[in-house]
């Protein structure tokens, strides 16, 4: 195809995304008050513990089968390379631009999680209708595509709230941290420990009551002495399995296992063990009105997604004084560094054997590394309760420079690919 017929293609997903953005922005203003936090955060709350996970699980229990996760093997780490690549830029915007300490973690997130859900859950089935047969007949490119997109959905939220999470939470906990040390190079872990807000997210649980040993009585001398000697006897295994448990206890497994992760195991689950799908998937299945339901249930998520990403970035508008320097390095990162990288990640998959042929397949894992921040990581600065306004200013801005990078690299991922 010509290059105007390919932007032209690839511009139509992309205006649509963003017609829908504008309604959800339109309708959060003051004037008309109907997406405002008191509508925003009761609507959030379906996506994230009803609409997403059925769109997931009818999605991906419909398109995915033990056949097709064999042949797809390579996008969970097509995404995995996404997010730690994005990482390793983003560790580099932070040293080149002197990041304040509290805004680090906000910056590693927005920098290695893409949007891997939401906007292929829009772009691909639109260019499915747009390309006029480029990739195949229109229904097998619209049910490959879903399956692509599910699965890419469901490998980033599990990425994204394992991964990405728990960088968010340490460096927001190592900020609280300093911040409570008021000027002292002391750092105080105890302190920490104690404030109520911080207890679930940062601690691992106080070992010693410091307050019951006093100067006075040499207790605090003997106590030095007794972890001296008693650190000396204890065995390198044991250690290890010390720090492994420490570990395991900072991880938060309701995170991890989030309804959008559960979602998408149910999906697979069903998809991929026989029985279970002709039970409930088709249309001669016994049980099919379960699927069909949960499949209704689902097709509000993208809408309404889409609609809160508007509300979000209106709140970008009225600005957190977040240095130019710092926008500008993530939108490097997001939308120039990231593609390039993986044009070359994914040709050198397609030289060596490894990517399945289809060239949808091929499309949706160049788009993985194109992508603006997850909206995810939106939530995660709510719920800690940090650089909540300097995120509504940078997804205001990558969201805004997307409407152009994804056509031009959507264009350029179409032409390589065909």
């Amino acid at each position: 195809m010509e290059f105007w017929k390919l932007f032209i293609v690839a511009l139509m997903p992309v205006l649509k995304v963003l017609l829908i953005t504008a309604v959800g922005a339109f309708i959060a203003l003051d004037r008309f008050d109907i997406l405002k936090d008191h509508a925003g955060k009761p609507l959030n709350c379906m996506v994230y513990y009803v609409f997403a996970p059925a769109l997931l699980s009818s999605s991906l229990a419909k398109t995915l089968t033990l056949k097709s996760l064999v042949i797809l093997w390579f996008m969970p780490i097509n995404v995995l390379l996404s997010f730690t690549i994005g990482t390793a830029f983003g560790w580099l915007v932070i040293k080149i631009t002197r990041t304040p300490r509290h805004l680090q973690g906000l910056v590693l997130g927005c920098c290695s999680a893409g949007n891997v859900g939401n906007l292929p859950l829009i772009i691909v089935p639109a260019l499915c209708k747009e390309s006029n047969g480029s990739f195949g007949d229109v229904e097998v490119c619209y049910r490959n595509g879903m399956a692509y997109v599910t699965l890419s959905m469901a490998v980033g939220s599990i990425y994204i709230w394992s991964y990405v999470y728990n960088i968010v939470r340490i460096y927001t906990c190592e900020s609280s941290n300093l911040n409570k040390v008021d000027g002292s190079r002391i750092t105080s872990v105890s302190a920490t420990e104690r404030d109520p807000e911080n207890l679930s997210n940062c601690s691992t649980g106080q070992l010693v009551n410091v307050e019951k040993f006093s100067p006075e009585n040499n207790q605090m001398g003997q106590l030095e002495i007794g972890f001296t000697n008693r650190e000396a006897k204890v065995p390198k295994t044991e250690k290890i399995m010390k720090r492994l448990k420490v570990t395991a206890e900072k991880i938060n497994l309701k995170a991890l296992f989030a309804p959008p992760t559960i979602g998408s195991i149910v999906g697979m689950v069903i998809g991929i063990v026989a029985p279970f799908q002709k039970v409930l998937v088709g249309d001669n299945a016994p049980l099919r009105v379960v699927e069909d339901s949960a499949s209704m249930i689902g097709d509000a998520a993208i809408p309404a997604m889409t609609l809160l990403i508007g509300a979000n970035l209106l709140k970008g508008l009225k600005g957190s004084g977040v240095r130019i320097s710092l926008i500008a390095g993530i939108i490097i990162v997001r939308f120039i560094a990231l593609p390039a990288v993986g044009i070359g990640i994914v040709k050198g998959a397609v030289h060596f054997g490894l990517l399945h042929p289809d060239p949808l397949y091929q499309f949706v894992l160049l788009l993985q590394f194109a992508l603006p921040p997850a909206v995810a990581i939106s939530t995660m600065t709510q719920l800690f309760g940090v650089g909540q306004g300097e995120c509504s200013v940078i997804m205001l801005a990558t969201y805004s420079c997307a409407a152009v990078s994804l056509t031009l690299w959507c264009t350029f991922f179409m032409w390589l690919v065909l």
